[in-house]
């Protein structure tokens, strides 16, 4: 989850004089920089603790039962399907089990300088496992069964042990893939278009991707078993090989940040240390910018390949580079080019990305295979999937607006630059501009951001008042306030917001909902985050150093309160209106976190109710009964409680009958659930006019928008937010062009 970022200067500056004060003891001077240092390694473990004991919000005791905590997140880390690990490793390891703490105050790597030699040891013997397994075919007629509940199985006694759990593992991906290789053939063979929306196995899924089904069995001359089965190994030799190149890319330096990390958030799960690299991507993801040439890459086994251009960049402009291309060397201007295949995709990232104005040259294989040399010149690439965007509806006789806020992004380093605020702000404007009766902001899946954005954002919708409090540790609270009496906006409105949102869009929510400015529907409850972190470099707390970045920390600072007084922490927001959401049943909230901080309560802040809501109260019960009637919401209701008994079923059959008649009833069950991916309303939703300038220059944004209007008009959510927004219009619904007349709802006073 993105995390809510305190904007607020006084608390930093507080943290920070704490810190400069012992300063001194973080002084090194180094006269050589090593890429495996464990000076430096030391030195980040005594500025993690300093900075987390001094700064965090309610810090934990580091003591045994820390250590405990630290000690089975690591190892699970290492190694959460227990494919790598002998149970004589965790004997060995488990010496340590309640040392950590102990070796976390003396700066000890000894645990971790051992756990991660046998890492190394044990996934070298992994992939001559794996290869010597994929060189024969599998008999699918034995009759065995694998579980993948990985959690409750034991660690294997010997080597032979974990060889056999290796096979079944991999027998049960071909087989999946295989079953699937075979009906697409039976169905061509039969002549037969008959699709079937088949329910993803989450268990399965996970397993690797050698279970996708490669598109070569779409060919139309039928396959012996054997040539199948012999695909389906090699599917799966080529997927494990892409997963142990990924592995390999990884050094030491990356393993100790998984240590690190283990540790951090034993004192709560959004404290977390960003090696460099990651504070680079965190920065990009807040801001939705970039300095580079404005490409996706990929790593495809040696190579580093092009994946996706981002529209507007340098790279797009340029319209040389493209999709499939492979790099093969970069120079930097009239540099020498140096040959980039086979590096780690970090390292050629880094070679690539580079300030506005520079030169970089891609020595490039081209998708038909011919070479080429491509300059580019970078530029400040724009994210536009980080970005709000709007789109217009007409709705008997109503026109809507649907504005959808995939983050609170900001720029913190230009204070001119594009923020989530200032964005909606203008998109809202535009709506008016165009005559909407209503608008619904859509933050599903909005993990959070900026704070700052929130207050402005919630300060679109209200004359001005309180939007959220907060509470640094032994401190009173802050409260912050939307201080302009002028509202963009104060036609009906709707907040759509799920389990996935989270943070800040908790914070608007709340606000929303604690004036009676608007509907929220989603969900049964939001994520569940209630706690602000501050993102503290750590670079600047050490002087005379030569080791290099020392990376970055989040930790948390502070807890945010609704205007009303409660905590959204661990309860998150509860909708006005419930929809049925097919993953309602299955743990992924705050909640179900280890070491989540608590829910509290605080006094509630002074603030008048929104005064024109006459029909509010009734909008809600309207909506209400329309879901309980809907056909379409009991079949969601009714998936999610499979889904939720899905879950539970970790045992696998190796057996090719009977994986087959197990597989057949689960896509047996899973018809009943096709209408819920085939649903479509009879709502057409268009972009505004200054987009549609846009989109007649861009046909990679026009394909992006033309995709999102699809999708949005097959939306059940969106649809019944715009039947709350016909509910709490003041003025005559007309359907097929007859006016229907409204009833008068009471006024309820709050």
């Amino acid at each position: 989850m993105n995390t809510i970022l305190n904007f607020m200067k006084r608390n930093y500056k507080i943290l920070v004089v704490i810190l400069c004060l012992s300063v001194v003891f973080f002084a090194f001077n180094s006269n050589t920089k090593k890429d495996n240092d464990p000076e430096k390694d030391k030195l980040l473990l005594e500025l993690l603790t300093f900075v987390i004991e001094k700064g965090h919000y309610n810090p934990a005791v580091i003591d045994d039962a820390f250590s405990k905590g630290v000690y089975k997140d690591y190892i699970q880390a290492l190694d959460p399907s227990k494919r790598f690990f002998l149970q004589s490793d965790i004997d060995e390891f488990s010496k340590y089990e309640t040392k950590l703490d102990d070796h976390l105050m003396s700066k000890d790597l000894t645990f971790f300088n051992l756990t991660y030699d046998r890492l190394m040891k044990r996934m070298l013997e992994g992939k001559k496992v794996y290869k010597d397994i994929l060189t024969k075919p599998f008999d699918y007629s034995v009759d065995e069964s694998f579980n993948t509940d990985y959690d409750k199985s034991p660690y294997a006694i010997n080597f032979s042990e974990l060889k056999e759990r290796w096979r079944k593992q991999i027998k049960l991906s071909t087989l999946s893939s295989l079953t699937d290789r075979l009906k697409i053939q039976e169905t061509k063979v039969k002549g037969s278009d008959e699709t079937t929306a088949i329910e993803s196995d989450s268990n399965l899924d996970n397993l690797s991707d050698s279970n996708k089904t490669d598109k070569s069995v779409e060919n139309s001359t039928p396959k012996s078993f054997e040539e199948l089965e012999k695909e389906t190994r090699l599917n799966a030799e080529k997927s494990l090989d892409e997963y142990f190149g990924f592995m390999n890319d990884l050094d030491r330096n990356d393993w100790f940040s998984v240590y690190i990390n283990s540790i951090t958030s034993r004192f709560d799960p959004h404290t977390n240390y960003f090696a460099p690299e990651e504070k680079e991507r965190f920065d990009v993801s807040i801001s939705g910018k970039l300095e580079g040439i404005g490409a996706r890459l990929q790593k495809k086994n040696d190579y580093t390949e092009i994946s996706e251009l981002i529209s507007g960049g340098p790279a797009w402009r340029g319209k040389q580079l493209e999709s499939g291309d492979l790099i093969m060397k970069v120079a930097q201007g009239n540099g020498e080019p140096v040959d980039v295949v086979g590096m780690r995709l970090d390292d050629v990232v880094k070679k690539i990305k580079g300030p506005k104005g520079s030169e970089v040259r891609l020595t490039v294989k081209k998708v038909d295979g011919t070479i080429k040399i491509i300059s580019i010149i970078r530029d400040i690439v724009e994210i536009e999937e980080t970005y709000a965007k709007s789109s217009v509806v007409d709705k008997n006789g109503f026109k809507y607006g649907v504005i959808y806020l995939p983050k609170f992004y900001i720029d913190f380093e230009n204070k001119d630059g594009r923020d989530a605020g200032k964005d909606i702000a203008l998109e809202v404007e535009r709506l008016k501009a165009v005559g909407v009766d209503g608008i619904v902001l859509d933050v599903r899946d909005d993990g959070g951001g900026s704070l700052s954005t929130v207050v402005d954002i919630a300060g679109l919708f209200i004359e001005q008042g309180p939007i959220v409090q907060i509470k640094s540790a032994g401190k009173k609270k802050e409260v912050l306030y939307d201080r302009d009496p002028k509202i963009e906006w104060d036609g009906p409105l709707v907040i759509m917001v799920n389990s996935f949102s989270a943070s800040a869009s908790e914070i608007l929510a709340a606000a929303i909902q604690d004036y009676k400015r608007g509907i929220i529907i989603g969900s049964k409850q939001t994520y569940g985050k209630g706690t602000v972190q501050n993102v503290i470099d750590l670079n600047q707390f050490v002087r005379n150093t030569t080791m290099g970045d020392m990376g970055a920390l989040k930790t948390t600072t502070q807890k945010f309160y609704r205007i009303n007084g409660g905590s959204t922490q661990l309860e998150g927001v509860s909708s006005d209106v419930v929809m049925p959401d097919r993953y309602a049943y299955l743990k992924m909230g705050e909640r179900d976190v280890e070491n989540a901080m608590p829910w509290d309560k605080i006094d509630a802040a002074e603030y008048t109710t929104w005064n024109d809501n006459a029909k509010f109260n009734q909008a809600i019960v309207n909506s209400k009964m329309r879901i309980a009637q809907n056909g379409q919401f009991k079949l969601i209701e009714d998936n999610a409680k499979w889904i939720d008994s899905r879950s539970e079923e970790n045992t696998y059959s190796l057996n090719i009958d009977k994986f087959k008649v197990a597989q057949n009833s689960i896509e047996e069950k899973a018809k009943k659930y096709k209408p819920i991916f085939e649903y479509k309303n009879s709502l057409k939703f268009n972009s505004l006019p200054n987009e549609i300038e846009e989109l007649n220059k861009d046909a990679v944004l026009k394909e992006k928008r033309d995709r999102w209007h699809e999708s949005l008009a097959k939306d059940i959510y969106v649809e019944e937010a715009l039947n709350v927004l016909d509910d709490l219009q003041s003025k005559a619904i007309t359907k097929k062009g007859i006016p229907v007349k409204l009833k008068k709802d009471k006024l309820v006073k709050s």
